[in-house]
This record gives C-alpha cells, sequence and structure tokens, in this order.
C-alpha cells in the first residue's frame, strides 16, 4: 500500500486527523498565533510525541496552503486510503445495520465532496463511494469541508457506477437517486439495504445509472429556482433514510 505526502488545512481537520490516530509527521502553526483555537490540537498533540511541531510565518504558511484557509496550522499527513466497498458491507454488518452507502455520479467539486463525506458520517452511512474518472478524489481541500469526517467514514473508487450497482444489488441492495421528476420522497419505502445516489453538480445522475435505480426521488421545493446544491439534496434524502430507519 503506497502512500504520498498530504497536506491538512485549518484547525477542526488538524484536530479530528489526530484524534483519529492519523499519521502526522509535522505541524505548521503560524508563529505568534492566538492561542484562542489550538488548544483542542495542543491537548491532541501530547498523545503523539513523535509528531514535530513548527512555528512559521504566514507567508510560508500561504505558500503550502492548497486552499487559502489555513487558519494558522497545517499539517503534513499520509494521502488519505481508499476503502472498498466490501469494507463498507462487512462495517454494516458488523454493526448489525442493512447496508447504508452513498454513491457518486461524477460530483467535481471538492467541497460538495467533503461535505457529502461529512454527511454521511453524521447520518450514520456506512461508506461513500466515488467514480474513478471525471470527478473530484480525496484531497487536502476534501479533507478541510469534511471538518475530519474523512478520517471516520471509508470511500471507494470504482470504475464503474452502474456495474457496482448492479452488484450490490444482487446482495439485496435497493437504490434511490435525486430528480426534480421523481416521486416525492416522503411517498417511498427508504427502509432496508439503501444506496443514495447523487448526480453531478451540472448534469445530475446519468441515464445509465439512473435506469439502474430502483427509485426517483424527488424533494419538495417552494422558491423560485428549480434545483439544490448537490451536498444540500444529499443531507435532505441522507436524514429521509434516518428518519424511515428510526420508525421501522
Amino acid at each position: 500500500m503506497r502512500y504520498s505526502e498530504q497536506i491538512i488545512e485549518g484547525r477542526n481537520a488538524v484536530t479530528e486527523a489526530l484524534r483519529a490516530g492519523k499519521s502526522i509527521d509535522k505541524i505548521y502553526i503560524l508563529d505568534g498565533a492566538s492561542e484562542h483555537g489550538l488548544d483542542a490540537i495542543k491537548r491532541e498533540l501530547k498523545k503523539h510525541p513523535e509528531t514535530k511541531v513548527i512555528y512559521t510565518r504566514k507567508e510560508k504558511l500561504d505558500l503550502m496552503s492548497k486552499g487559502g484557509k489555513h487558519q494558522g496550522v497545517i499539517a503534513m499527513a499520509a494521502a488519505y486510503e481508499y476503502a472498498t466497498v466490501e469494507d463498507m458491507l462487512r462495517a454494516a454488518e458488523e454493526k448489525g445495520e442493512p447496508p447504508f452507502l452513498i454513491m457518486l455520479d461524477g460530483i467535481e467539486d471538492p467541497h460538495n465532496l467533503g461535505a457529502i463525506i461529512r454527511t454521511a458520517n453524521l447520518s450514520g452511512a456506512h461508506g461513500v463511494i466515488i467514480r474513478q474518472d471525471r470527478a473530484v478524489g480525496l484531497t487536502a481541500t476534501v479533507a478541510k469541508a469534511s471538518a475530519g469526517a474523512i478520517n471516520y467514514t471509508p470511500v471507494a473508487k470504482v470504475t464503474n457506477i452502474s456495474r457496482t450497482m448492479e452488484a450490490l444489488k444482487k446482495q439485496g441492495m435497493w437504490f434511490v437517486c435525486a430528480d426534480m421528476d421523481g416521486q416525492l420522497m416522503y411517498d417511498l419505502d427508504l427502509k432496508g439495504p439503501m444506496g443514495l445516489v447523487i448526480g453531478n453538480e451540472g448534469h445530475g445522475v446519468s441515464e445509465l445509472v439512473r435506469k439502474n435505480c430502483d427509485m426517483i426521488a424527488s424533494i419538495p421545493m417552494k422558491g423560485d429556482i428549480d434545483s439544490l446544491n448537490a451536498s444540500v439534496a444529499c443531507g435532505i434524502l441522507a436524514y429521509e433514510i434516518v428518519r424511515q430507519r428510526m420508525k421501522s
């Protein structure tokens, strides 16, 4: 298994990486930075004496930063490791829960992917599946947007979303995707082994993936525009799945 150095930016993201036991070689902290907000990082660092702390100038942090919002803290760590779909199914089985997976059909914005990973963690999803091509992968910006959830939520990369869905359907999973022309989400049975499919920010779910879905869910909207941000739509539908599971 190969790792490459990765940048983790922001106080929350660095704190959560330390809490999760991620291997961090160095942490760069703005020299003279206010202690407010650094307390959690310093507490976690006591458990990681191997991590080197370097106090440096803002100019250096700005040059190192990928997203430009480092908040005076940058950590250098091993790149995030991708999981497998089998890992996710195993985790669901160990918890005694029906699998709940989030599948992304071409998400390109790293902030959307990070937000979706955060939602997946908080809604109890067992993992996030992304496309190998024409989609964003696990980057420092994704890690920061996930607010640390990337350290706890497995992410798998697959070559073909449709084939992965077909294989999972043979194992008893059902799939629902979001589309404004679908059936009202409250009228759908979203309990049991479920995969939630979210499409590309501009084009939505591809036709082949849509055909593989068992249900098409629409989210009620009362405003003057006709679509939601992909990560927001994911959050709404994920929590409808949570609501139905809690009632069953």
